[in-house]
């Protein structure tokens, strides 16, 4: 399956041990995570200064990443489509990577639900998805 993780997804992941960590966990060994550069510039940013990460840590964080997701250039989006512009990398970068899923906290995308076929979902509804059917 081929995911977008959202960056709030990616930050919970790193911040503390818990389910956004496991699921970052499972789609790594599991999935196929699609991120663009955007989403990784916002996972730093947000390490850096929201959580108080270390830069060096950071950077590894970071280094990670791009070895272990696709990174690509976010597809077009109409702007009408959300309320918080800063969400269209995030559909855009869906629709160019042909995903199944977004996993996102964002209550803005949450609102969208599907989007071009592609489901939005909160990460406990995915987890308790992946749980029941693993494949």
């Amino acid at each position: 399956m081929r995911i977008v993780l959202d960056s709030n997804i990616v930050i919970a992941a790193f911040a503390a041990r818990g389910l956004c960590n496991t699921i970052v966990e499972t789609c790594i060994g599991n999935h196929e995570i699609i991120l663009c550069e955007a989403i990784l510039e916002e996972i730093s940013e947000k390490l850096r200064n929201k959580i108080r990460l270390p830069g060096a840590m950071t950077k590894q964080v970071l280094t990670f990443l791009r070895a272990h997701t696709t990174s690509l250039v976010p597809d077009f989006v109409d702007p009408r489509v959300c309320r918080d512009k800063k969400d269209l990398m995030v559909l855009g970068t869906a629709l160019a990577g042909k995903v199944n899923s977004i996993v996102t906290g964002d209550k803005d995308l949450l609102a969208i639900g599907v989007f071009h076929g592609i489901e939005i979902i909160d990460p406990r509804s995915f987890w308790n998805r992946m749980r029941e059917n693993p494949a």
